[in-house]
């Protein structure tokens, strides 16, 4: 059962950019060490201190493998550095969560 993880970020409303290349930052690496990304989610409008993340895992063992994997990643290792050096993270919460609306139908196009 594929899992997808949601990451919700509280970000220094004058660290968006910083934010941004945080996640451009993870768009390389965590495919590389085995999640599907589906992408990272910055504040455009309305509140700007709200950012997310999501991506998709195999299972919450996979999910652990990842996580080293990430953690000696050498790109991994410096994103992590980035956002402690800089501090445009406040707060960071994940949840895990499956799909439960599948199959879907076909998209109709109007």
């Amino acid at each position: 059962m594929t899992l997808t993880c949601f990451i919700r970020y509280e970000i220094d409303p004058f660290g968006k950019a910083a934010f941004e290349e945080y996640a451009r930052n993870w768009g390389q690496a965590i495919p590389r060490c085995g999640a599907d990304l589906i992408g990272y989610f910055a504040p455009h409008e309305g509140s700007a201190t709200t950012a997310y993340a999501a991506y998709n895992i195999d299972s919450l063992a996979a999910y652990e493998a990842y996580r080293f994997r990430l953690a000696a990643d050498p790109a991994g290792r410096a994103n992590y550095e980035f956002a402690r050096r800089e501090k445009f993270i406040l707060k960071e919460d994940r949840t895990f969560l499956k799909l439960a609306s599948g199959p879907h139908a076909s998209l109709v196009k109007l």
